[in-house]
């Protein structure tokens, strides 16, 4: 819960006369360090994206990724000049991506911030929402843009 506070994902309000509250819920994971041992107990809060409307809660699904040509490619490019690389993980990531449609959820029964009848209205995307992948996608693109990076024609979306 503090994430998503700390990203802004959400303001706790009154749900506006019309509108419904998507349902959410928290989905439990362990993981394990490389020798199986336990590094640490996981809990993500996961929209039930299953009940938004295709054209009314969302337009927009599609995420592109890299077509396996181009990855083959850079990988034999990366082996021929000796260059070192490295894969990252964002924490979060999809937490990252600003909604554009107006979309409200039901608060978690373990978040205590607003009144009980009160939901949050996302300003952020969530796990589970349709559109999620594609938000985080348009938020990650446009960064790389602004860091002078520039999109290859050979793998265009």
């Amino acid at each position: 819960m503090l994430a998503f506070e700390q990203n802004n994902t959400w303001i706790v309000t009154d749900l506006p006369p019309g509108k419904s509250a998507i349902d959410c819920k928290h989905v439990y994971k362990t993981k394990f360090h490389h020798d199986g041992t336990i590094e640490r107990l996981k809990a993500t809060l996961v929209a039930k994206g299953f009940t938004p409307k295709a054209g009314i809660d969302y337009i927009e699904t599609f995420s592109p990724v890299a077509k396996l040509i181009t990855v083959k490619v850079l990988l034999s490019i990366a082996v021929i000049k000796g260059w070192c690389l490295l894969q990252f993980d964002i924490n979060n990531a999809f937490l990252h991506g600003d909604l554009k449609k107006e979309i409200y959820v039901c608060k978690s029964p373990s978040y205590s911030v607003g009144g009980t009848n009160q939901v949050c209205k996302l300003l952020k995307s969530l796990y589970g929402l349709k559109q999620a992948s594609n938000q985080w996608y348009s938020k990650f693109f446009l960064s790389l843009i602004a860091f002078g990076f520039t999109q290859s024609k050979a793998d265009y979306i």
